[in-house]
């Protein structure tokens, strides 16, 4: 019987890709007109890091990301340039904390960060680069999975909700909704994040380069063109609505933090949304009759999605899985 998938986000897309490449029968819905800014995937840094998440997040993060690099290499266009972490030199001790935390890096002196990232010389005496990690286009990657979910006969229907569909489909739905789901997930909440894009010829880099800062951390993603993505706040509020000047400030105040031509970048977009995530900052899997939850993603949509997908999966053929919540396992067993 069809699977009916909820939400043409990373986690519904990788989700059905991964259940259609496994032989089952898949549908894709999902309530936007198209795939844009209504969606949270859109606003994406699309950085796969799990060493540089080890430093912050639970163990879990780092293995079973890791994998996630050659998924996306094999089902879209990855960039394989490592990472690069930075600090201002007045708070280096942030930095040796932050390396006692993860593993999978370099030392770099300010030479060794220049050699790396020529616009940066002079900036920084040191740094950590992390070789193994990679990045991509969120936008230009989900375009890949539709396509190839196109490829398997699966097309994407938008503009369907699935308060409509429910009563009508009788197998099982794979609800990845995000906040949508609220109302049948009692302790997901929403962590708001802003993003902006600018464009620059002033400076150039090559990989995602990531400011530790006691005041403004962020992350600026090259997206060729002289195009950087700019991100991102984390804010514990579920307000919608467009990018605050309190958060747009923020984000510039680090990008002129990590290098002063920036401030002749002319900002060609901003943005906000609202992260889905438990109080544990992890996703899950929760059954819950013929429907399964597939949420939580918070800030590790690209990077954690086909591990959970391959969980969603070992659900589906009736085995245990990782990421499948504890209370549903207990119940499965009662």
């Amino acid at each position: 019987m069809t699977i009916l998938i909820a939400g043409a986000g990373a986690a519904g897309l990788v989700t059905a890709l991964s259940l259609a490449e496994a032989g089952q029968a898949v549908r894709v819905i999902d309530r936007a007109e198209n795939f844009g800014p209504e969606t949270c995937t859109w606003y994406s840094g699309g950085m796969l890091a799990p060493w540089i998440e080890a430093a912050t997040q639970e163990e879990i993060v780092r293995r079973r990301g890791m994998p996630a690099i050659d998924w996306w290499a094999e089902h879209a266009s990855v960039t394989h340039r490592g990472s690069l972490l930075v600090t201002p030199d007045r708070d280096t001790g942030d930095l040796e904390r932050f390396a006692r935390r993860t593993e999978a890096f370099e030392w770099l002196d300010g030479e060794g960060v220049a050699e790396l990232e020529p616009d940066l010389s002079g900036r920084f005496s040191k740094a950590l680069f992390f070789p193994k990690e990679a990045h991509l286009d969120p936008r230009d990657a989900m375009a890949s999975l539709v396509g190839r979910l196109e490829a398997l006969g699966v097309a994407i229907e938008y503009g369907v909700d699935l308060a409509d569909e429910r009563q009508r489909h009788g197998g099982m739905i794979i609800d990845c909704r995000g906040m949508a789901a609220k109302p049948e997930l009692a302790d997901l909440r929403g962590v708001r994040g802003e993003m902006l894009v600018v464009r620059t010829n002033e400076v150039s880099l090559s990989r995602p380069v990531r400011l530790l800062h006691p005041r403004f951390p962020c992350y600026i993603v090259p997206r060729g063109d002289g195009h950087f993505m700019v991100g991102a706040t984390q804010y514990e509020s579920e307000r919608r609505g467009n990018a605050t000047v309190r958060g747009t400030v923020d984000l510039l105040n680090a990008l002129y933090a990590l290098h002063p031509a920036f401030a002749e970048a002319e900002i060609v977009e901003t943005g906000a949304d609202l992260r889905p995530a438990f109080p544990d900052n992890l996703p899950r899997v929760v059954r819950d009759g013929r429907t399964v939850h597939v949420n939580g993603m918070f800030r590790h949509g690209f990077l954690l999605s086909p591990a959970v997908a391959e969980d969603v999966v070992r659900v589906v053929e009736g085995d245990e899985a990782e990421f499948l919540h504890e209370t549903d396992r207990q119940r499965a067993t009662a």
